[in-house]
């Protein structure tokens, strides 16, 4: 077979004309870092930090340093240097091939499954405490048989206003942010600065230390969620392009982004802890405690009931907006040929019915772990580790990639790159991979703070679901067939296929180059054997 022209063509320097003519939106860099705090806080998590008192300072920093920042600067750079079509599927499969590339697409998608009945148990709770008295609420939100109502009636109900179309999703999901997170969060931290100012009795201990007691890894297993509290990135990222300067503009975005983010937990969860003894923090109904104390140190108890509708509706908006966005991924990836032709069915709307159909039976299977597990606490605990788990599972996929299409296109012109040259090309990854397989063992181990119930059995739960789960793509991918594969889709090939190459191989372009249509057609080997002249439909067929 005839190697790819190493040098650029006229038609090619054409092409370059036209893209480079071609207007783009522009994003600011405090436009990139408002963007990347409203979709990443949330208030789901602060009790479980609560649990530590001064100590969840240090693992909200130690979250920001070793995960956060790394991976916000490696997606960065991916998503700014392949923008076609695809995303991280695109990414990941440019450097390590469609196989992993499938994979990570997958576990994005099944980590958002996962958490859905989490944040629905979160927000069967804030319903709960929309009644009076506290007391009935507290009976009401541990009631299993009442958040599985809740869990099960919320889900599908979102599910199916989703079938209308996602414009009514986006909707309700960009009011949701705005009263169930971003104005909860201001009333939390301004009632605990009001709260301390006046003199009242703080329950956190004075003397607790800022470094944690690595000694016990029981105590310290809630701070791993802090993990998925920053989740997100890899879809922020795609944002990178359309930014002037993204060189200098985005890593100071993302530092902006990680000290706003972090004084919000931080003295959030800080008020948690500054009116509920250590001793009497529930995962899940300590926030909307905190909320009635606060309020009551002032008088106006019964705006803890208003500020708990605002968190359920919160909850509702966030569900809404994320049953769609994950599963298009998916569908587009799929019509490539990687899911079954009766699962990439749409109705009039463009909606994937069939793999919502899917994801919410999935859903409502999880859902079940409130039955099984001793409470609704310990539920919404493994639920959350076991998201984390699938998460972090990706996550390093993702830092595998970056350092492999270092090595193999090393001339791709990327719109940004991690800055510091290899020393922080390994600096980033080394500090990102330590953190994130740190925050992936201590997923595995039982709570000490929470009833789980037998941590014999807590761990294989765990361990079972999280193997059956990330086993879930590969089983997949291997019995894909060519008739999965939609003939109209327009999915773009690899640039690894375009040169004839394997994914593992080094590019010979030079930096910059753009292909011409003919070098696109061009003969490309497969993996098979197989080599020749091929057309672009088959060429894409191919894949």
């Amino acid at each position: 077979m005839a190697n790819l022209q190493s040098t650029p063509s006229s038609s090619g320097k054409a092409q370059r004309a036209t893209n480079s003519s071609i207007k783009k939106p522009v994003i600011g860099m405090w436009a990139m870092t408002i963007l990347i705090v409203t979709n990443i806080i949330s208030m789901r998590g602060l009790a479980s930090q609560a649990e530590y008192g001064y100590t969840s300072i240090f693992y909200y920093v130690f979250a920001g340093l070793v995960f956060l920042i790394p991976y916000s600067l490696v997606c960065a750079e991916l998503a700014s240097t392949w923008t076609k079509s695809g995303g991280l599927f695109r990414w990941v499969s440019e450097g390590l091939g469609p196989k992993w590339g499938w994979a990570a697409m997958y576990y994005d998608w099944q980590m958002v499954v996962i958490w859905f009945p989490a944040v629905l148990m979160f927000g069967a709770v804030t319903l709960a405490y929309i009644f009076w008295p506290e007391s009935f609420d507290s009976k009401l939100s541990s009631n299993v048989i009442y958040s599985l109502a809740v869990v099960l009636g919320v889900y599908w109900i979102a599910n199916f206003n989703s079938f209308r179309g996602q414009a009514y999703a986006n909707k309700l999901s960009t009011m949701g942010g705005l009263f169930g997170t971003i104005i909860p969060g201001a009333i939390l931290i301004i009632l605990g600065i009001i709260y301390v100012c006046m003199g009242n009795h703080i329950y956190i201990d004075a003397h607790q230390p800022f470094w944690p007691d690595f000694s016990k890894f029981g105590t310290i297993v809630l701070a791993a969620s802090i993990f998925l509290f920053f989740a997100g990135m890899e879809m922020q990222a795609v944002h990178v392009p359309y930014m002037q300067n993204p060189a200098k503009s985005f890593p100071k975005a993302v530092f902006l982004a990680v000290l706003i983010i972090l004084c919000v937990f931080i003295f959030g969860t800080l008020a948690i802890g500054f009116v509920i003894p250590q001793k009497d923090i529930n995962l899940l109904a300590s926030l909307l405690v905190a909320y009635n104390n606060l309020f009551a140190s002032i008088h106006c108890e019964w705006l803890g009931h208003v500020v708990a509708l605002f968190l359920t509706f919160g909850v509702i908006g966030q569900v809404s907006c994320v049953i769609v966005a994950p599963s298009s991924g998916i569908l587009t990836v799929g019509k490539a040929g990687y899911l079954p032709r009766s699962l990439q069915k749409t109705n009039k709307n463009g909606i994937q019915t069939s793999i919502l159909w899917v994801q919410g039976i999935m859903v409502s299977v999880l859902s079940l772990a409130l039955v099984v597990l001793p409470s609704v606490q310990s539920a919404y605990q493994i639920l959350s580790q076991m998201s984390t788990i699938i998460y972090l599972a990706m996550v390093f996929i993702i830092y595998f990639t970056f350092i492999r299409l270092r090595r193999t296109e090393p001339n791709v012109r990327r719109g940004f790159r991690v800055p510091g040259g290899k020393f922080g090309k390994w600096l980033v990854t080394g500090v990102g991979v330590i953190g994130a397989l740190l925050a992936m063992v201590l997923s595995f181990v039982p709570p000490t703070q929470i009833n789980t119930g037998s941590p014999l059995v807590y761990v294989i739960i765990l361990v079972l679901g999280s193997v059956f789960f990330l086993v879930v793509p590969f089983v997949v991918y291997a019995k894909r067939k060519p008739q999965w594969r939609d003939p109209q889709t327009d999915f773009e090939p690899f640039d690894w296929e375009i040169e004839g190459r394997t994914p593992s191989t080094v590019s010979k372009w030079p930096a910059g180059y753009v292909p011409t249509p003919q070098e696109i057609e061009h003969a490309v080997k497969w993996e098979d054997g197989e080599s020749g002249p091929v057309s672009m439909k088959t060429l894409q067929a191919k894949k």
